[in-house]
């Protein structure tokens, strides 16, 4: 067995907790039964508080128990597996809570908490939420979350937001989001683990409508209705002015006249992205798993020069702007070498495959080395969660959002290009430069 909530289903658990001290290396792990299969979710908050006991025999275990179980469910070199993750990434830990009458898995990966200890808030750290397929191998979807929730302190850092960096992902069925119960679960979960999240990849931005309007929580944000809008178009906005800004860094102009785009994911922040790059003479090759959806797009803008393509094909075709917008991990020590553009810069998290910063300034040192320009993402990608701290913390409005990130980002992006050319270094080192000592 390799599944840590399948070891929570088997022993009738409702909690696993890692925390890791990376100053001592030193790890502590909580098992625990913290509910009844049969607790109503539908009556939080109103019956109950996500600090509530819910049962009269709570159970749980210390770390000396807990290694015991795994051990006798033979999974101690999964365990040790996840804790290298955690150590490698200098992660706080990880929560992970199963509802086992509706089969949701919820995690929340928190990386650092440092910035937010101060900011007066219930939550101390802030990042998105993605929902998973059910039968997503579980250590992918660790990984992927221990990876993202790193990024996140490094990019609200870079934004300027007084929040440290988390993950939450979650996988569950599909139709099962408007019900009540799940709704409640889910902000019984989030305000438990002391997190602001907006809805990420596979989640509607209206769960965080749903959430405020039925009042289970205001730790979601990012809604379709909310003042400032939902979070795509701001963070495509902001990619697209620090796109514009390395290019001038390299070719001495702002405009992207006659470039060519190659861009991956026609999602709410790759369209928002598309139709910014359009408003220059580009031409676009986009590629999406929804072909159907580029179809749409080229049929929408017939006038443009957009062609569709296969995401096999688009990492490696010759273009000016390789700009991946969808999932991360996509560039590698493998294709590095086979790569033809000149930039890479999109939106995508995570976008070299890298489990630590170590690995990652490799890569980037790679990419550099074939005088292909790139930043680590987390330093310009920067808008959503300015749009998640502006609706949070200060009831912002569209336009007071935009001009933040008119201030912010382009500014941002040039002096750090800047810093690392006199430096002699890549972006990505400078980023991490200057970040590290107020992360950690």
């Amino acid at each position: 067995m390799k599944c840590f909530f399948e070891l929570l289903d088997q022993k009738g658990l409702t909690s696993f907790k890692i925390r890791y001290n990376y100053k001592t290396d030193i790890f502590r792990f909580e098992l625990a039964k913290e509910w009844e299969k049969e607790t109503d979710f539908s009556l939080y908050p109103s019956a109950f508080s996500e600090r509530d006991i819910l049962i009269q025999n709570t159970v749980s275990y210390n770390t000396e128990e807990c290694v015991k179980i795994i051990s006798e469910a033979e999974m101690m070199e999964y365990l040790q597996e996840i804790m290298q993750l955690i150590r490698k990434g200098k992660h706080s830990g990880m929560e992970m809570y199963y509802n086992k009458k509706k089969k949701i898995k919820f995690v929340l990966y928190e990386h650092s908490t440092k910035r937010g200890m101060m900011n007066k808030s219930q939550a101390t750290v802030c990042g998105g939420i993605r929902r998973h397929p059910q039968n997503l191998i579980e250590k992918e979807v660790l990984e992927d979350g221990l990876n993202l929730s790193r990024a996140m302190s490094f990019k609200n850092y870079a934004a300027g937001i007084p929040f440290g960096g988390c993950k939450a992902t979650v996988q569950m069925e599909g139709n099962e989001l408007y019900d009540r119960e799940t709704l409640g679960f889910l902000g019984f979960v989030i305000d438990r683990s002391r997190c602001l999240v907006a809805p990420d990849m596979n989640l509607p931005a209206m769960l965080a409508d749903l959430l405020k309007e039925e009042r289970i929580t205001m730790q979601c944000v990012g809604g379709e209705n909310a003042k400032i809008g939902s979070t795509g178009k701001p963070t495509a906005y902001g990619v697209y002015l620090s796109m514009k800004e390395a290019v001038y860094h390299k070719e001495g102009t702002k405009s992207l006249q006659g470039k060519t785009i190659a861009l991956m994911g026609l999602g709410a922040v790759g369209k928002n992205l598309a139709e910014y790059l359009l408003e220059e003479d580009v031409t676009l090759y986009i590629a999406d798993i929804d072909e159907e959806k580029v179809r749409k797009f080229i049929q929408n803008h017939s006038q443009k020069r957009i062609f569709l393509t296969k995401n096999e094909e688009l990492i490696e075709m010759k273009a000016d702007i390789l700009s991946l917008c969808a999932a991360g991990g996509i560039i590698n020590e493998n294709n590095i070498p086979r790569l033809n553009c000149r930039y890479i810069w999109g939106s995508a998290n995570n976008q070299l495959r890298a489990a630590s910063p170590d690995e990652e300034l490799l890569l980037a040192q790679k990419l550099m080395d074939r005088d292909i320009l790139y930043q680590a993402e987390w330093w310009h990608n920067t808008a959503g969660v300015i749009c998640m701290a502006e609706e949070y913390l200060y009831d912002g409005s569209a336009e007071t959002l935009f001009k933040k990130i008119e201030r912010i980002i382009p500014t941002a992006t040039r002096e750090n290009l800047q810093e690392a050319a006199r430096l002699e270094i890549t972006p990505t080192a400078c980023c991490y430069k200057k970040s590290e000592a107020a992360i950690y």
